[in-house]
C-alpha cells in the first residue's frame, strides 16, 4: 500500500509513470472508464475548493468508481472523534482517503491508523498532486522537464514546497523569489536540495527580484494562503515588487506563465498576463483532473 502525503514517496520513474498515464488518460479517457469499477473513496475537505473537489469527484466518476464528498469545514478533523477512529471507520467502507486539510499531521495520522491509500489534496505543507499537474503542463508545452528553469515568484507556501519536491525528483531547476521571511519551508528545501544534487539540477531561494532572468517558466500563487484572513491590501507593499506583470515576464524571458488558482487579479498577477498568450493557467487547471485520475488508479489498484 502506498500513500501520496508529501511527494517525496515517489521516484523519478514513479512520477513519469503517473504523468505519462495522465497524458494517455487525457487523450483516450474511454480506455480507462472501468479502471476503478466497484471502488470508492472518501473525499474529506476541511477547506473550500473549486478545482480540487471537482476534479477528484470527476476522476472517480471517469474511472468507473465513486467518490463520497465529506464536508468537514464546520470543524477540524479529530474534534468530534479521534482521527484514528475516523480513519478506522472509513477504511471499512472505502478504498482510498483523499484529504484537503489544515495540518499535514492529520494526513499522517489517517495513514498511520488506516488500511487504504491516503492522498494529500492540500495541507499546510504540501500540495503534491498540484505539482504533478504543473510539471505535466510544463512537459506538454516545453517538451521536457529535466533542465527546465522554473521561477516561483511570491509567497513561499505549500505549493512552493511541492514545486521544489517534484522539481528535484524530475530534474528541474527551481528558484523561489520570495520577500524576506516568506521563503518555503526550510526542512522541505534541504531535503529536496539533496535529491536535486543527485539528479543534476539546482534549487535556490532568492529575495532579489532583479535577478529574475533566463527562466523558462514563471509561476505564482496568491500572497495570502487559504484560511489566512489577512486582507491582501495590507501585504500589498511587501509583495508588489513580485507581481507577475508584463514587465516582469519580459525580464524573466519565460515561455510560459503558471498559477495554481484561485488568482487575485491585479495583485499577484495582472489580467494582461493571466489572459495573455504565455499563460497556461487553465491548461494547468485541466490537468489536475487527469493527474488525479492517474494517481487514484495507481494507488487504489497497486
Amino acid at each position: 500500500m502506498r500513500h501520496l502525503l508529501t511527494g517525496f514517496e515517489f521516484s523519478q520513474e514513479d512520477y513519469w509513470d503517473i504523468i505519462n498515464t495522465a497524458i494517455d488518460m487525457k487523450k483516450d479517457p474511454k480506455k480507462y472508464d472501468r479502471v476503478l469499477a466497484g471502488r470508492s473513496g472518501a473525499i474529506m475537505f476541511e477547506k473550500p475548493s473549486l478545482r480540487t473537489r471537482t476534479t477528484f469527484e470527476l476522476a472517480f466518476y471517469r474511472l468507473g468508481g465513486h467518490g463520497v464528498y465529506l464536508d468537514l469545514q464546520n470543524g477540524e478533523l479529530g474534534k468530534r472523534e479521534t482521527i484514528a477512529d475516523y480513519s478506522r471507520n472509513l477504511c471499512r467502507w472505502v478504498d482510498c482517503l483523499v484529504g484537503r486539510v489544515f495540518s499535514q499531521n492529520t494526513l499522517t495520522e489517517l495513514a498511520k491508523y488506516g488500511s487504504v491509500p491516503v492522498i494529500n489534496a492540500l495541507s499546510d505543507l504540501y500540495h503534491p498532486a498540484q505539482a504533478m499537474a504543473d510539471y505535466m503542463t510544463v512537459y506538454e508545452h516545453l517538451g521536457k522537464v529535466k533542465g527546465v528553469n522554473v521561477a516561483y515568484v511570491g509567497d513561499g507556501n505549500n505549493v512552493t514546497n511541492s514545486l521544489l519536491v517534484a522539481g528535484s525528483i524530475l530534474g528541474a531547476n527551481v528558484t523561489c523569489f520570495c520577500p524576506e521571511n516568506c521563503s518555503p519551508d526550510a526542512a522541505v528545501f534541504i531535503k529536496a536540495q539533496e535529491i536535486a544534487a543527485k539528479n543534476g539540477c539546482k534549487l535556490a531561494v532568492e529575495n532579489d527580484i532583479s535577478k529574475l532572468h533566463n527562466f523558462d517558466v514563471v509561476y505564482t500563487d496568491t500572497w495570502v494562503s487559504m484560511g489566512d484572513n489577512t486582507p491582501l491590501d495590507t501585504v500589498k507593499k511587501k509583495y508588489m515588487p513580485y507581481q507577475v506583470n508584463s514587465s516582469l515576464v519580459e525580464q524573466s524571458g519565460a515561455q510560459i506563465v503558471m498559477h495554481c488558482l484561485p488568482a487575485h487579479r491585479g495583485y499577484e498577477i495582472t489580467d494582461e498576463v493571466m489572459d495573455g498568450d504565455k499563460s497556461v493557467v487553465f491548461d494547468e487547471a485541466e490537468n489536475r483532473l487527469h493527474i488525479h485520475m492517474s494517481v487514484l488508479s495507481k494507488l487504489i489498484n497497486a
